[in-house]
Parts: structure tokens; sequence; C-alpha cells
């Protein structure tokens, strides 16, 4: 089955073979990162599942990886992301980064940057991945090839989640105890200003292909804060309408998982409380409500494949985005439930050729010719 992306998704020009795959033949699949929900095993066990999208997101196999410590105790995936540039996959525990040959399935390396990891990302071109420490001070940027650490910024906010523009030329880097989202040069890897501050400390957040705009989820907010990366400025803040706060299981705050579909129409964002999705559109500002859907479980991430046909919850659901209903459910080989936060899709014609990311980014730089 052969597809092409229609909306503008090149990232840089060092990858723009990347961006589509050149055979007719392809297959589209969903990477798992396992334990997915803190070190929770009875959640889809560990290892790397890897699910068929052509084939309703059918089981395909285990990726057996090392997450296990010195003591033999299993640890939580903490982040996860692709190159299909470089064709390797890597993903962090709380204390190691881990790179995989996405060929041959084995580990290439495994490195133990100081003060930890936690939700990383990698740049375009597959050259350097921003990772933050454990909740700790700074961010580490490691060489994607090594896995040696080449410089080390530091914010002291409390590292957490990372983004990296499409044109390769900033990260955005957000602390658990920072109201300040911090925006890195990535040719000095420095850091050059800060958006914000926001009402609360940033939690996952998203931003737009062209890196004008940033959406976060921040505690204490069932919703979201939109922050404006030209003027530096918080503008927006959008409540979900008609539904109420509670107590959740996981991360302390009413909505943990935002994304923008590929396309840029629309806001996804997580209500744990209430076991839903809301969606937003985003063709208008600030973004007005337009559904709600149910999932089987506190959800604590959204995001998009790489067409944007359809959203992955963390509770391993499958949602069709146009018709907004769920059409699948993650499940084992032994036909148990899959819920992860730490999910992508990568496709494959001759070995990898295209790689989608564990935030919903939006993928519209311009328009088309």
């Amino acid at each position: 089955m052969f597809r092409q992306i229609i909306y503008t998704v090149i990232l840089s020009s060092s990858v723009i073979t990347a961006a589509y795959c050149a055979e007719e033949v392809e297959k589209h699949l969903l990477y798992v990162g396992l334990p997915g929900v803190r070190d929770d095993v009875s959640l889809g066990g560990e290892g790397i599942a890897v699910f068929d999208i052509d084939r309703e997101h059918a089981f395909v196999k285990r990726i057996p990886t090392p997450i296990r410590n010195a003591a033999g105790k299993v640890e939580a995936v903490k982040g996860i992301c692709a190159s299909a540039a470089t064709k390797r996959l890597y993903f962090s525990t709380p204390t190691r980064l881990i790179c995989i040959d996405l060929s041959s399935e084995k580990p290439l390396w495994e490195k133990s940057p100081a003060g930890g990891c936690d939700r990383m990302a990698i740049s375009p071109d597959g050259k350097i991945v921003y990772v933050p420490s454990f909740e700790g001070p700074l961010w580490n940027v490691i060489d994607a090839d090594t896995g040696e650490t080449i410089a080390k910024i530091e914010p002291k906010s409390g590292a957490h989640n990372t983004n990296y523009g499409l044109d390769g030329t900033r990260a955005y880097l957000a602390g658990l105890k920072a109201k300040l989202l911090t925006v890195a040069d990535t040719r000095t890897h420095t850091a050059l200003k800060t958006i914000g501050p926001f009402s609360a400390s940033i939690r996952p957040f998203t931003i737009n292909g062209a890196q004008t705009l940033c959406f976060a989820c921040v505690n204490d907010l069932l919703g979201f804060e939109i922050g404006d990366l030209e003027s530096g400025k918080m503008t927006f803040r959008v409540e979900v309408p008609d539904f109420k706060k509670g107590p959740v299981k996981y991360h302390g705050c009413p909505s943990h998982g935002i994304a923008l579909t590929p396309d840029e129409k629309e806001i996804w964002v997580d209500d744990a409380f209430n076991k839903s999705v809301h969606v937003f559109d985003a063709t208008v500002m600030p973004p007005k409500y337009s559904a709600s859907i149910k999932v089987r479980d506190e959800s604590g991430w959204v995001t998009f494949g790489i067409d944007g046909r359809f959203a992955y919850p963390s509770t391993g659901d499958v949602i069709d985005t146009k018709s907004r209903t769920i059409v699948a459910a993650l499940k084992d080989e032994n036909g148990k439930s899959v819920h992860s936060e730490k999910l992508l899709e990568i496709d494959f014609s001759t070995g990898a050729c295209r790689a989608g990311d564990q935030f919903g980014v939006g993928r519209v730089r311009a328009s088309l010719p």
C-alpha cells in the first residue's frame, strides 16, 4: 500500500529523502515502549511492542530491551524517539539512554548521562538528542551516533519534557518546577530565551510546525494554555467546558497529554478523571471546543500517527480522528491490554524510511506550491 502525505511535513533539507518511502509496498508500524505507564508491567509487560497499523493494529512482535537495572528491577520507559535518516530507535529510563538499530533490532549502545534521563527529543537529521536529566537541573546534549555528551544546558527547572523544532534550529525544554519554557539554540547548545510565565508549572506540551506557538498542559488545569514563541508571552488559557476535575491515578494534574493533528487543524487534550480525550478546533484562536471521546481508562498521554489518521491515547485505544470513534485496542501476544505513554509510528520500505514522534507536533510549515 502506498501513502503520500499531502501536507508539508519536510523536516529539513538533510532528511528530505526520508520524508517519503521509496517503494510502493510499505509497512506502517507502531512502536510502543513498555512498561510505558510508570513501571507497571501489568499494562503490557516490558520491551518494545510493535503493532501493524494496516492490519487493525495487530500485534507483530516484541523487541527485548535491557530495561532492568543492576538489581534486576524493571525500569519505566521515560521517553522514545527515532530517526529514519539513521535508522535508529532511542528510549530512556530514569537512569539510562539506549540506542537500538532498527534493522537488526539489537542495542548499539547504552549510556548513563549525568543526572539520569527523562523524555527526550531527536534532531530532524538524527544527529543530536536532547535528554533531560531525571527531574533535575539540566539537559544533556547527546551525540546520537556515539551516545557521548557534547554539551549541557542548565535551566534548573526540574527537567522533564523536550521538543525539537522541524527545522532543527531550536529545542524546547520544559521542567516540572517551572512556569517558563526554555528555548535552546541547537547550533550553540545554549539557552536562547524563555516563554511565559504560564499560570503553573508546565507539563506535556507541543508546538506547531512554524514554531510560532506552543500548547501546554499546566498543573491544576483541565485544558491547556498557549504561548507565543515569537513574543515570548502566554496568550490564551483554554478550559474544557462542562467537565469537572477530580482525583487522578498518575501525574497529579487534570490534563497530562496534548497533541496537534499533523495538519494543525485540531488540538486534542487528555482528561484523566473523566477518562476522556477532548477535541478543540485549532483553526481559530483561542481554539474552540468541539467534541469529547471516552476512552477505557485514565489517559496520561496522546499523540498521532504520521498521517494523522489515528490518535493514540496512553490507554491503548486507537481512535479514528475523522470519525472520532475507537476502532481498535492495543493488545499483546497474549491478548492482554497494552497501555503506554511512550509510542510512535515508524514506516518501512527498504529499511526505516519515515519516523513519527511521541509528541503530537504540528507538521505544517508552509503552503504547498
